[in-house]
């Protein structure tokens, strides 16, 4: 007889329903796994027959042949340990309970132990879609199923403790439902930390309002780094369907922590200089995210930008604009959301002192064109805003004066945000930056002082389409901050001072 037990199956990002097949008839003992299985769930036969022994039960010495369905999709991992020795526990007789509505995923050790795996959540999202109702997970992994409402997720640490709840003798209770409190969102850094930079500061919160790129350029110790990671703290709350989207893409990747099982907090990924253009994008034999997924609906930071390799900066340019990246190996082709803000830093040259007040640079000015060129004009493009952190004196440094905090900024981006959220209402626009071509004409009205405006920035400037959409874009956040239906005149002329810096630095 053939007993079939459910399990999940993960493709990238999406899960889906395996039917795990048993059959166990007379013949030669063997232990066969078939359904295009990878190397790591064809050494399930160990760990199965390891876990079996180990917990008390008698290893059927038959000819056991396991399938995995559908059998033209590549199972990977070792999600299936535990389907596969429930499946021949049943065959044997030592279970005899319906499992018609549950599925089954875990790891096992040798001693019959349940490890964690990845993926729980996209599992348990598909799970309750497919009509399961109860959902056997490993115990460190079922605070993050349990974020899904309508389905049982049922913790499981041994094989034992399984067998008795499945025999109706020690009920395991199910998992109880994660619920984010505003606590979960609060951050250890705050825009009141910052002394002075009053102009970066003003650029980061037109960034936030309406989810624009920036770029840094300032000489070492100005605050760059400092004002980029309190961004996050300024950015509007995430929804539930935003933090279940950026919580799936963590628990892919495998780094979601045991103690936070649901991301509430917008994603600030940080990768260093020496990142690979894989490590960046995604990659690897079954495409796994890279740091730009991982910092979806959140922000990645680029320090030292010239420094990362130039296949790297350049690889980020069509996500940036598809707010998808798209990774192709031979065994698979997956596609992983990546909307994000781009922040990013840099020094004005490799001493970092070229253009300072007070400190003499000491690079050559081909040394200094050299540096600069490291960041190619298409890449420069698309950042919305760029902006010079300058030097502190020592009255901004020493002053005991409070810097506003983040809590007081984020009240004005919420602001700007909920009028775009009404005017995006039944779209899939979600801020400014994420206006289509077709949509500027309609959604950036201007005055006649602002269009004879940003006519004279297009040709005394020599600004590419791009950045002409970009500065409209931008423009319609302030106005949008300042309470205003149209953009006026004063919008655009902040909105160009903030797209000047590639003149001064590139155009040399």
């Amino acid at each position: 007889m053939v007993v079939e037990v459910k399990s999940m199956g993960l493709f990238g990002m999406d899960a889906f329903e395996v039917g795990v097949e048993t059959d166990i008839s007379k013949g030669m003992q063997s232990f066969d796994i078939v359904g295009l299985p990878d190397t790591s769930v064809k050494e399930s036969r160990d760990r199965v027959r390891s876990a079996i022994r180990n917990s008390g039960f008698e290893f059927p010495l038959m000819r056991i042949i396991i399938n995995l369905a559908p059998a033209d999709i590549k199972k990977t991992g070792a999600v299936y340990d535990l389907p596969i020795l429930v499946s021949i526990l049943y065959s044997i007789g030592a279970l005899s309970c319906d499992l018609k509505d549950s599925a089954f995923v875990g790891e096992l050790s040798l001693s019959g132990e349940v490890r964690p795996v990845n993926g729980v959540l996209p599992m348990a999202i598909q799970a309750k879609k497919n009509g399961i109702k109860k959902f056997y997970v490993p115990s460190e992994n079922a605070a993050e199923g349990a974020v899904v409402e309508g389905i049982d997720v049922i913790p499981v640490d041994r094989i034992t403790s399984l067998v008795m709840h499945l025999r109706g003798r020690k009920l395991i209770p199910p998992a109880e439902r994660i619920i984010p409190t505003a606590k979960d969102m609060e951050y250890p850094v705050d825009f009141s930390d910052v002394k002075g930079q009053r102009l970066a500061k003003r650029a980061l919160e037109i960034a936030a309002a309406g989810g624009h790129n920036i770029l840094f350029i300032g000489s070492p110790g100005t605050g760059k780094s400092m004002l980029a990671n309190r961004l996050p703290t300024i950015l509007p709350d995430m929804t539930f369907e935003e933090m279940l989207d950026t919580t799936k893409i963590h628990s892919v990747a495998g780094i979601l922590p045991n103690d936070s099982p649901l991301v509430t907090r917008r994603p600030f990924r940080s990768p260093h200089h020496t990142v690979s253009p894989a490590g960046l994008s995604g990659g690897g034999t079954v495409p796994h995210p890279g740091e730009i997924s991982l910092a979806h609906n959140g922000v990645l930071f680029l320090d030292e930008l010239p420094e990362f390799s130039r296949t790297a900066m350049e690889i980020l340019r069509q996500p940036l604009e598809n707010g998808t990246v798209t990774i192709s190996r031979v065994n698979a082709s997956l596609t992983y959301p990546c909307s994000v803000m781009l922040v990013a830093a840099m020094n004005p040259c490799p001493c970092g002192y070229f253009g300072h007040p007070t400190k003499e640079c000491t690079c050559s000015k081909q040394t200094v064109l050299k540096y600069l060129s490291k960041v190619s004009g298409p890449l420069l493009d698309r950042f919305d805003i760029h902006v010079e952190v300058p030097p502190l004196d020592f009255e901004s440094l020493a002053s005991s004066d409070k810097s506003e905090t983040s809590q007081d900024i984020k009240k004005r981006v919420d602001r700007a945000r909920s009028i775009q959220n009404e005017r995006y209402k039944g779209t899939e626009i979600t801020c400014n930056a994420r206006i289509t071509p077709s949509m500027i004409s309609t959604v950036c009205a201007m005055s006649d002082r602002a269009k004879a405006v940003i006519q004279n920035s297009f040709e005394r400037l020599g600004l590419s389409a791009r950045a002409y959409s970009k500065i409209l874009k931008v423009s319609r956040t302030i106005a949008d901050m300042a309470g205003s239906e149209v953009i006026e005149q004063n919008h655009l002329f902040e909105a160009v001072q903030f797209r000047s810096l590639d003149r001064k630095y590139w155009s040399k």
